[in-house]
């Protein structure tokens, strides 16, 4: 067993978070637990500003035009499915692509087996990259909502979603972009860009904690988007409906307030060290596994080439190896810790040809990476793919 420790799972969750994150959380649960927006005293107060603050910072980061158009959620799949299933009905049609996560296939196949909805997914080309004119040619009279990935949790490709929200918006139709593995690493700005729904995870490019999510609904579509769930807001209390302003439209039962609290300091950290630094850290580690791991042996580097089409996630497809004995030996032997298998996103697997081996190893650096645990990870590589070959 190698006591060192690599850790390069960021795409599931980062991990160290900046330790403001740490003792902002520690802070809380020790000297303060008061929930949010329930109380008058000064503790409660206190984290309701607290939380304030946190929607403010996250609007800033996605650029929405009110702090108001942020909901928080517990994770990326809870803001996907709070689109999802409050936006679509019957007889709706929804286009969508090979490159998605679960967290958008799911919620979609439930609501085909349930009332019928109609469903197209567009392919990927071999960079695992969509066609904008595709979903211009799959766009029906009844097309509600168009869905697509920011970038790619198995390949890191971006996808061009200007291009996409452009034609839906040209043709009346809604898009929601799903940026749980672009949101903390690429720009974005949903006031200025053809996006009308946007969701994210608060635990993985953001910085925060597990069971933190943010979803974006602009303003004038949330009395399209019902409420998923109803419940206590704080306000509004002697009315026994939901309120239909944002954000309590969709924040129903007391917050995740260490969650909350922590997202907070992750965001102050993603402002005072700016997204331009962590771009140019992360692509030069990525350059750097691109560029080592195109040697090795036995070994193929699917999705785009260059550094600048992707986002910091690199997989690897061997065909004589499955990927969860790769992790494993680089776990137990090196201390490299990595994700393998199909990465519920099982269409694009198709696509760049991995399915039948088990899906790909992959390797996520994030902004505490460093350049020599880049280094320690291609020289187990190397080593590894020596020792397969012989």
């Amino acid at each position: 067993m190698n006591e060192q420790q690599i850790y390069l799972d960021n795409a599931a969750t980062s991990y160290p978070k900046p330790d403001t994150v740490y003792t902002a959380i520690n802070e809380y649960n020790r000297h303060c637990g008061a929930p949010v927006g329930r109380g008058t005293y000064r503790k409660s107060v206190e984290v309701q500003s607290d939380v304030d603050q946190c929607r403010k910072l996250a609007a800033e980061v996605l650029g929405a035009s009110r702090p108001e158009e942020v909901s928080f959620t517990f994770n990326g799949t809870d803001s996907l499915n709070t689109v999802i299933h409050g936006l679509l009905r019957p007889g709706d049609h929804v286009i969508t692509s090979d490159v998605e996560h679960n967290s958008v296939l799911r919620p979609l196949q439930t609501l085909k087996q349930r009332w019928g909805l109609e469903v197209t997914h567009i392919p990927a080309n071999a960079e695992s990259v969509v066609d904008p004119l595709a979903f211009k040619q799959a766009l029906r009279k009844n097309t509600r909502l168009i869905i697509l990935n920011h970038a790619s949790n198995v390949t890191g490709s971006i996808q061009p979603i200007d291009e996409v929200g452009e034609i839906a918006r040209e043709a009346g139709v809604l898009f929601l972009v799903d940026a749980a593995q672009s949101v903390g690493h690429l720009p974005l700005n949903v006031s200025a860009q053809p996006i009308d729904f946007l969701a994210c995870p608060g635990h993985k490019g953001l910085l925060g904690p597990l069971g933190t999510g943010l979803v974006y609904i602009r303003s004038d579509l949330a009395e399209q988007v019902e409420s998923l769930k109803q419940g206590g807001t704080g306000t509004s209390s002697e009315e026994e409906t939901q309120p239909l302003t944002q954000p309590d439209k969709y924040e129903a039962g007391n917050h995740n307030t260490p969650g909350l609290v922590g997202l907070k300091a992750a965001l102050e950290y993603l402002q005072d060290r700016g997204l331009e630094d962590i771009r140019r850290h992360e692509q030069e580690l990525t350059g750097c596994l691109l560029e080592g791991f195109r040697s090795l042996s036995g070994f193929e580097v699917p999705g785009p080439q260059e550094v600048a089409d992707r986002v910091g996630v690199v997989s690897l497809i061997n065909q004589a190896v499955e990927p969860q004995v790769l992790a494993s030996i680089l776990d137990e032997n090196f201390g490299i810790q990595v994700r393998a298998g199909l990465h519920c996103a099982p269409r694009i697997h198709n696509s760049i040809r991995s399915a039948e081996w088990g899906g790909t190893i992959r390797f996520s650096p994030g902004p505490f990476t460093t350049l020599s645990q880049i280094e320690t990870t291609l020289s187990a590589m190397q080593e590894l793919a020596v020792s397969f070959s012989v």
